[in-house]
């Protein structure tokens, strides 16, 4: 899944394209959630490997685990994770809450006023 298909390409006043913002789903729990420690190795691609067949839904499991760190692939070792057991739900509401937003254009952005 890539996941920033439907996500339009916006372009500063200065010139500067860059991708909308995405918004992520919230992730529900369910009883079939899979809960793993980490070991040496462990990355959140590898996991999504491991448990969906799909590296590319790394993301559904670094944001099912809000305490650890979103900016690296890599979970502390020792720490316990839930896999969501069923990322298509999680895929969905993402794709529903980005493309209500991919229906603004560029005219429709103010972004003067966002720092960019």
């Amino acid at each position: 899944m890539d996941r920033y298909n439907n996500i339009p390409v916006i372009t500063s006043p200065s010139g500067k394209q860059m991708h909308q913002t995405v918004r992520y789903p919230e992730i529900p729990r369910s009883e079939s959630d899979i809960y793993v420690y980490t070991t040496i190795g462990d990355r959140y691609d590898t996991l999504a490997f491991q448990y969906y067949s799909d590296s590319t839904l790394w993301w559904v499991i670094a944001n099912a685990n809000s305490k650890t760190n979103k900016n690296s692939l890599t979970p502390p070792v020792g720490t316990q994770i839930r896999i969501p057991a069923n990322p298509a739900i999680t895929t969905s509401n993402y794709s529903e809450i980005n493309i209500a937003t991919s229906t603004t254009t560029n005219t429709d952005l103010n972004l003067n006023n966002s720092g960019y």
